[in-house]
């Protein structure tokens, strides 16, 4: 096991581009590790194309690296796991396009490339909105599951973003609802939670929507309802709430 003290090497930004992946790559299967692999299965994290390597690891990496939007999309043509978390901390979130949007958003085959990708680049985009809408009507699961993830780290990250567009989204959650695959239900749930989390005016529209949604005949909206409402009303949430009715005086 390398030293904790030995320095994490930078990418030459005289290097090719081919050669700066290279060298990622590199590093990657130097610090994989077998045991890491092992427990990915855990938390439903397939393991055929990774290396096995903290995110933390990743993540003091990537800011060695600093931002670099063509190195970012080189590393997400790799398919590798890690080298596809690498490449949503280094793009560069004003050049991402809809088209590579979409593009990745098709490429997700599980909930930690998804989510990582909407939580730290995705929602920093000028077209994160526009994206909820599409694909929230998706089919694939992962697809799918980025409309509500993108959602709900835009409610956790934008602090000026008026309630508007979030009460907008209400409609997409309550459409989603019925849908009983896993991590779709679950993103929903993580996407009404946090709009609810908003404003004073959103918590009361989310919490309408999660009863109404609990007492459906339909039992993946009654899942949905239910589960969100103990979050809702949650000391933690309470606590929240009122930090954000100061911060709004």
């Amino acid at each position: 096991m390398p030293s904790s003290r030995r320095t994490t090497p930078k990418v030459a930004a005289t290097n090719s581009l081919a050669e700066q992946v290279r060298g990622v790559v590199a590093w990657l299967e130097r610090r994989g590790s077998q045991r890491v692999r092992d427990g990915m299965a855990r938390f439903a994290i397939p393991a055929d194309r990774a290396f096995g390597i903290p995110v933390g690891d990743l993540r003091k990496y990537a800011k060695s690296l600093g931002r670099n939007h063509e190195l970012a999309a080189a590393l997400w043509d790799t398919g590798w796991y890690e080298a596809r978390l690498l490449a949503a901390f280094l793009a560069e979130p004003a050049r991402v396009t809809p088209a590579e949007m979409d593009r990745w958003c098709r490429d997700f085959d599980n909930w930690a490339t998804c989510d990582t990708a909407c939580f730290h680049l995705f929602d920093r985009t000028p077209h994160a909105w526009r994206m909820i809408k599409a694909w929230s009507k998706r089919k694939d699961e992962f697809e799918k599951r980025a409309a509500f993830a993108l959602l709900a780290s835009i409610a956790l990250h934008d602090k000026q973003a008026a309630d508007e567009p979030f009460a907008d989204c209400l409609p997409l959650i309550e459409r989603a609802a019925t849908d009983e695959r896993n991590f779709v239900k679950k993103g929903v749930v993580w996407a009404l939670r946090g709009v609810g989390g908003r404003s004073p005016a959103l918590h009361a529209a989310a919490i309408s929507l999660a009863q109404q949604l609990a007492t459906s005949d339909d039992p993946t909206s009654r899942w949905v309802g239910s589960t969100t409402l103990r979050e809702l009303r949650s000391p933690a949430a309470s606590k929240r709430l009122s930090k954000q009715k100061r911060l709004r005086a």
